[in-house]
C-alpha cells in the first residue's frame, strides 16, 4: 500500500518568505507555495515540504543534501552568493569547508538555510 504512495520529506522553517528567497533565489531552486507552506521542487519529480512553525527549532542534523558532480565547483557558487559554509571539530574540514576525509562517505560540505536547518552539498560518484 504505502509503497505505492509519492511520499515526500518535510520540515519546519520559521519564515516561508525568508526560505522562499533563500531556496528560490540563492540556492535557485524551483519553488511553490500552496497554502501558506512552500514545496521545493526536484529532478525525478521529487518535492519537499517546508512549513511555518512559530516555535521552530532548527534541526540538530542534516535535513536536505544535494548531491553534485563537482563539489569544489558546487561550493565556489554557493560561497559565490553569499552561503557560508559550517565548520564541525573533527571532519578535517579543508579551507572551503568541504570535510573530503570522511570514510565511509563522499566529500561534504555544511549550510544553513535561514531558519538555521543543516544542509548540505555532497560529491556524487566518488567516495
Amino acid at each position: 500500500m504505502l509503497g505505492e504512495s509519492k511520499a515526500f520529506s518535510g520540515f519546519s522553517v520559521d519564515s516561508i518568505e525568508g526560505a522562499k528567497e533563500f531556496y528560490g533565489g540563492t540556492l535557485g531552486l524551483r519553488v511553490s507555495e500552496d497554502n501558506g507552506m512552500l514545496f521545493l521542487h526536484f529532478a525525478g519529480d521529487t518535492d519537499v515540504l517546508l512549513y511555518p512553525k512559530e516555535n521552530h527549532t532548527p534541526a540538530s542534523f542534516t535535513v536536505l543534501n544535494f548531491p553534485v558532480g563537482d563539489i569544489d565547483e558546487a561550493v565556489d557558487d554557493l560561497a559565490a552568493r553569499g552561503v557560508t559554509f559550517e565548520r564541525y571539530e573533527g571532519f578535517g574540514q579543508d579551507a572551503k569547508g568541504i570535510a573530503r576525509e570522511n570514510p565511509p562517505g563522499p566529500a561534504i560540505a555544511w549550510f544553513k538555510d535561514p531558519a538555521g536547518n543543516i544542509l548540505s552539498v555532497l560529491q556524487e560518484g566518488r567516495a
